[in-house]
């Protein structure tokens, strides 16, 4: 007899244990995700599903290899397994599936997890009602020189304008900057991915290139990935540098500043080309949101022609 064979044993009627109880660790197949577990974890909270499961006869459910099947959602079932681990909810800063992980901790019926699900979303409505977004944009015009090849031995010097934007967004909601981040291409392919809400934050960066910004000697900085940006990063706050491509500038000039432009994701995709744009984007996605502009910030007269916008939500 195997040594997994061996575990899956009937236990003998001692001690006061139902028979059928496994023995060693508990491997169980929760939608397709396996986890291997001890049945002290799984009989933590004795009145929960779970307790009664593991606690009473072997259940009817297995598969080939004696895993004991649960058709539930694997991917949330992480979470209640560390909370029947660890006696506390322990989710990443802005985890964005509670309703579904609520639902999963229904069905198991362990109250403590749903007690402590209950509070967290009171507080993150608490957080989402008093919220404060402010964006600003500003512009920097860098002129660049290049080589034009006119021909087999021609070569010639040109100019060109480079307008270089940075934008910083400041939010107390973490998830309004994630959904914004989206909308603006940078949780896809063009940019950093998100990997959850709890780290919502981009930031694209001027490349090493042959061109110099006149008058400063200083070559532009090399691309940063933001995930090797870890001092400093935040959930509030969204920082974004772009520079759209002018028409005088030849593709591959651009190409060798490692520049990048901003765009917005699909559907509605399109290159966001001045600050104006960019700040339209962030007016569309924080009214769609529930925020609104800020009665005395700007001048409502004046917000097309803004650098900076400040918003509040209520």
């Amino acid at each position: 007899m195997g040594e997994d064979e061996e575990d899956r044993r009937p236990v003998p009627a001692a001690g006061g244990d139902p028979p059928g109880l496994p023995v060693g660790p508990v491997t169980l197949n929760v939608g397709g995700t396996f986890y291997s577990t001890t049945l002290e974890t799984l009989t933590r909270f004795p009145d929960s599903m779970l307790g009664a499961m593991f606690r009473g006869p072997r259940p009817a459910r297995t598969d080939r290899r004696g895993h004991y099947v649960i058709d539930r959602d694997g991917k949330a079932f992480r979470h209640v397994l560390n909370f029947l681990r660890l006696g506390r909810l322990d989710l990443p800063e802005g985890y964005p599936e509670l309703a579904l992980l609520r639902a999963e901790a229904d069905f198991y019926q362990i109250r403590p997890l749903l007690a402590e699900l209950s509070r967290l979303a009171a507080e993150r409505r608490r957080r989402r009602a008093g919220a404060v977004l402010h964006a600003d944009v500003d512009g920097r015009e860098r002129l660049l020189h290049f080589t034009v090849r006119r021909g087999p031995q021609d070569y010639g010097l040109s100019t060109c304008p480079l307008r270089v934007f940075t934008a910083n967004v400041f939010c107390t909601d973490g998830q309004f900057l994630a959904l914004l981040a989206a909308r603006l291409g940078q949780a896809g392919g063009a940019g950093p991915r998100l990997s959850h809400l709890a780290e919502a934050e981009s930031n694209h960066r001027l490349g090493d290139g042959a061109a110099r910004e006149e008058g400063s000697g200083q070559e532009l900085r090399p691309a940063v990935p933001a995930e090797e940006e870890e001092a400093g990063r935040s959930r509030h706050h969204l920082r974004l540098e772009w520079a759209p491509r002018p028409p005088g500038l030849p593709e591959a000039e651009y190409a060798k500043q490692k520049v990048r432009p901003l765009r917005t994701a699909p559907p509605d995709a399109r290159e966001v080309a001045t600050a104006a744009e960019f700040l339209e984007e962030v007016l569309k996605a924080a009214l769609d949101q529930g925020f609104r502009v800020d009665s005395v910030f700007p001048d409502p007269e004046d917000i097309l022609n803004s650098r900076s916008l400040r918003f509040v939500r209520h």
